[in-house]
């Protein structure tokens, strides 16, 4: 029976990235409400942009730390962390895209009818 070695400081770097990244896409779904208040448009909140973005470089942080490795530890919770942070990256990049998108309410209140009704 062969036993695994221990996994190496650079080795962790990527569950760590990725469990960093994923934390901070639930914290940018979380404060996607800050766009409105009173049904007005304040646009993005600065805490979406620095999640949006941190996470995103988290993300891409895992993946980079990940193709450094050597093949032999390119295993295990190494490589299902990696997968899941190419997930976690492609959902932050559609957060981020959609920080610099329009205004998708219309721009005057929270129905987006305003262009519709005279």
């Amino acid at each position: 029976m062969t036993e695994n070695p221990p996994m190496t400081r650079r080795a962790l770097l990527v569950p760590l990235q990725t469990a960093a990244s994923v934390a901070l896409l639930v914290a940018r779904v979380a404060w996607d409400s800050d766009t409105f208040q009173h049904c007005r448009y304040l646009g993005p909140s600065t805490r979406m942009y620095v999640t949006s973005w941190t996470g995103l470089a988290c993300a891409l942080g895992a993946l980079l730390a990940f193709a450094t490795l050597p093949r032999a530890e390119r295993r295990g919770i190494t490589a299902a962390s990696a997968a899941l942070s190419v997930l976690a990256a492609l959902l932050l990049l559609a957060g981020v895209y959609w920080l610099y998108a329009p205004d998708p309410s219309g721009g005057d209140d929270c129905s987006g009818m305003r262009p519709l009704i005279p």
